[in-house]
Parts: C-alpha cells; sequence; structure tokens
C-alpha cells in the first residue's frame, strides 16, 4: 500500500471507529431504556420517507449501472440490481398499496421483507466480484430482469401463502414475530458484510467510491438494528430506523456521484495524455530526424559550418518540443498548479524572443479538472497559431470572470485571416472542439492586417 493510501486509509478507519462507536452508543442507549425507543404515528411522513428512500436507490441503481455500462466491473452490475431491487420492492411492496390511505396488507409487507433481503444479497455479493463484463447491455438486462422475476415470486410466495404467514403488528406496543425478527437481523447482518467487505476494498485499492459505500454500509447497519428493536411494518408510524435509512441513501448518492466525476476526469486525463503522446511522437520525430539527416551529412564531408547551424537549429526545436509536450502532461495530468504551468509554457514560448506574451489570470478564479485541461491546450493552440502562422509579434491572454461568466481570450498583433483560411483551419477546429467539450462557448474575431481574437466562455 502506497504511502498516502495507507494515510487515507488510516484517517478513514478512525472516522469510521468513530462513527460507529458514535451509533452503537446511541443504539445502547435504546437498548437499556425502551421508553427511548420512540415511534411517531405520522403516516404521511413515512409516505414521504419511504418516497425518498425509493428515488434516491433509484438514482444510486442508474449511476452504478452508467458506469457499468463504461467499465465493466460486476460490482457495479451487482449494485446495480440490488439498488433496482430496493427501489422496486419499496415503490411496488411498500407505497403504491398505501396511496389510497388504506393500511399496508400482511401479502405485501412480507413481499417487501423478500425483496429488501433480495436487495441486501446483492449488496453484500458486491465488493467481492472481482472480474469485469464484456456483454454489459446483455448484462444489465439479465440482472433487471432477474429482479423482476424475483420480486415477483416474492409477491407470489407471500400471496400463496396467504393466511399460513404469522400476522404483523401495527401497533408498536405489540412485538413483531420471530420470522420477521429473523429476516430484519439477517438484513443487519448482510448490511456488516458489506460494511467489511467494502472496507477491505477501500484498503488494498484507496478507490473513493468503496469509502462511500463503507459509510453507507454502516448507516444501514445501524438503521436494520434499529429495526430489530422496532420492528415497524406499518405505513403510518416512523422510526429512528426510516431517518437512518434515509440518511444511507444519500450518503450512497454522493459517494457514487462522485466517483462518476472522477472517472469522466480521469478517462479526460487519459485521452490527453494519449493524445499529447501522439503529438511527442510525431513532432520529435520530424526534429529528430532533421537532427539524424544532418549528422549524416557531416559524415559525407558536407560543409562543417552551414550543417552545424542547422544540426543546432534542429536540436534546439527538438528540446523545446520536448519541454512543451512534458509541460502540457504536467498540466493535465495535475501535478503542477495550472497557473504555474501555463506561465511555464509562457516562458518557453518568448524565450527566444519571437513573441511578447501578456498572460493575466484573474486572482480567485476557479477551473475545473477538465476546464484546465482544455483551457491549456487552447491557449496553447491561440499561442502556437500566432506565432507560427500569424507572425505576430504580440499577444495576450487573459482569464478572468466579468458579471458572473468566466472568459477565457487569446489576442494577437499578427497577419490575421479572412473567412476562408479560418474554415479550412485544423488548429481552429480543434480549439472550438476543445470549448465544446467542457460546455464553453467559443467565437473568433479575425482580420487580414488586423490580428485575431479568440475567446472561450466557460460554463457557470
Amino acid at each position: 500500500m502506497r504511502h498516502e493510501n495507507r494515510d487515507d486509509y488510516q484517517a478513514w478507519l478512525w472516522g469510521e471507529v468513530l462513527l460507529i462507536g458514535l451509533l452503537g452508543a446511541a443504539l445502547a442507549l435504546f437498548v437499556a431504556y425502551p421508553s427511548l425507543r420512540s415511534t411517531y404515528a405520522l403516516p404521511h411522513v413515512r409516505l414521504v420517507l419511504d418516497t425518498a428512500v425509493m428515488l434516491a436507490a433509484a438514482v444510486v441503481a442508474v449511476l452504478v449501472g452508467i458506469r457499468f455500462s463504461v467499465d465493466g466491473r460486476r460490482l457495479d452490475l451487482l449494485l446495480c440490481g440490488g439498488f433496482g431491487a430496493v427501489a422496486a420492492s419499496t415503490l411496488v411492496f411498500a407505497i403504491a398499496p398505501v396511496l389510497g390511505g388504506q393500511p399496508l396488507h400482511r401479502t405485501e409487507a412480507w413481499a417487501g421483507i423478500g425483496g429488501r433481503l433480495f436487495a441486501a444479497v446483492l449488496i453484500a455479493a458486491a465488493p467481492f466480484s472481482k472480474r469485469r463484463t464484456s456483454a454489459r447491455g446483455l448484462a444489465i438486462g439479465e440482472m433487471l430482469l432477474s429482479v423482476a422475476i424475483v420480486l415477483a415470486l416474492c409477491w407470489g410466495m407471500a400471496r400463496q401463502a396467504g393466511a399460513s404467514l404469522p400476522p404483523l403488528s401495527s401497533d408498536p406496543g405489540n412485538s413483531q414475530p420471530l420470522l420477521v425478527m429473523g429476516a430484519l437481523a439477517a438484513q443487519a447482518l448482510l448490511s456488516l458484510v458489506a460494511l467489511v467487505g467494502f472496507g477491505l476494498r477501500f484498503r488494498s485499492r484507496g478507490n473513493d467510491l468503496d469509502r462511500w459505500l463503507c459509510l453507507g454500509a454502516t448507516l444501514a447497519l445501524f438503521a436494520e438494528l434499529h429495526y430489530v428493536f422496532t420492528p415497524l411494518l406499518s405505513s403510518h408510524y416512523v422510526s429512528q430506523g426510516d431517518f437512518l435509512r434515509l440518511l444511507s441513501y444519500g450518503v450512497l448518492l454522493v459517494g457514487v456521484w462522485r466517483a462518476i466525476r472522477f472517472a469522466e476526469f480521469g478517462r479526460a486525463v487519459a485521452e490527453e495524455r494519449a493524445r499529447v503522446a501522439r503529438e511527442i511522437h510525431d513532432g520529435l520525430a520530424q526534429y529528430l530526424f532533421a537532427v539524424s539527416t544532418h549528422a549524416s551529412m557531416l559524415e559525407k564531408g558536407a560543409d562543417h559550418a552551414t550543417t552545424l547551424v542547422q544540426l543546432k537549429e534542429a536540436a534546439a526545436a527538438a528540446q523545446q518540443e520536448a519541454r512543451f509536450a512534458v509541460l502540457a502532461l504536467s498540466s493535465a495530468g495535475g501535478s503542477a498548479p495550472f497557473d504555474s504551468a501555463l506561465r511555464r509554457y509562457v516562458d518557453f514560448l518568448t524565450a527566444d524572443g519571437q513573441l511578447a506574451v501578456e498572460l493575466e489570470i484573474q486572482d480567485g478564479i476557479r477551473l475545473a479538472p477538465d476546464e484546465q485541461i482544455e483551457v491549456f491546450r487552447i491557449v496553447q493552440e491561440g499561442l502556437a497559431n500566432a506565432r507560427k502562422h500569424a507572425h505576430a509579434r504580440r499577444a495576450e491572454v487573459r482569464i478572468e470572470e466579468r458579471a458572473g461568466e468566466r472568459f477565457v481570450t487569446v489576442v494577437d498583433d499578427g497577419s490575421g485571416f479572412d473567412e476562408q483560411e479560418i474554415a479550412a483551419g485544423q488548429g481552429l477546429r480543434n480549439m472550438r472542439a476543445r470549448a465544446a467539450s467542457i460546455g464553453g462557448g467559443f467565437r473568433l474575431i479575425s482580420k487580414p492586417g488586423r490580428g485575431t481574437a479568440v475567446e472561450v466562455v466557460l460554463r457557470a
């Protein structure tokens, strides 16, 4: 385990121990003093809580399903099925039956227990799944079909059993059957398995999503333990377990959303690195070929004075190209602060005195990681065009915020372009595509002999 991952794990572990201690102390208090195990006759609040849990579970299922469609991890497939089962069983067996104001009947209650147990099994198995799936669309379809079949079986079995099932008390003063207590205890045990599994994954891999899933499993564990001591299956009452369960889904939403955002940034960095690697290959190959050619000419007796000058120029150009590419990689990878990386690039570009660049970055302005990558490359492309094609002597780069919008402008005093040249320029098409990839607007103003101005308006 790397040092930074070990530090993250230690910090998470102590936080987890503290959370378990606090929740455990509260649970012990409720067990020692039964009068504190309060239940509230709030049927409308119960309906709202169930609806919130259903929506949160559905959103989590959709998000991890999207993540599975990209990465193909079976962990995400099992999570998609588990949270999808939670959402579907809550909607079908807890929300729909009570919309008309009637109480929750025995059949729906027992079917809901079976659906939640199935969901808990899928979620508990997820952290121990290590493989990937290639047929992702087919796998998601099969998982959703399996969830639908299992929930239908739960409903059919509960309906067929009918009166043979033990009755469920809706009165908080009465005790529930042992079968209900066993089912609730099994859900708590499965939440504990999920907690341990995601904790072990986070220790070995340092994945941020595993940390959030473990936190959600911790809250779900104590929610289930509260249900064991306050086993209400009524649509008229709420207890502490209901609020803990809702909180656990809120935590899961945050964690899955963060994981998807990090995955998007990771793919953007990987794509940028691959693209810069191609640029290194293409650019350096030309300059190194020139170096090799001039060296061969020297071996064959070419004029030393002329050939050495050309050789030095080719070597200097290759060195500068390598510096530009490495600088772009350091910015894309996040190892160099954006403003300092951009200033270093400008210093390299203007070292020979052919182009003077004034760079101004407004204090306090913030760029998202994906925006930093694309803005760096847009500015690089704009200055390269000003230097190589427009033969500009002076350029200005400004990154600032005006009237609540963020602007990136590159202005030069070069030869400018006419409309046909603008339409044909590959570099300008690349700049437009980069601006569009981060949700920004792109505008270019240029006239022959009057220079060029490029402006990118970033999303709010």
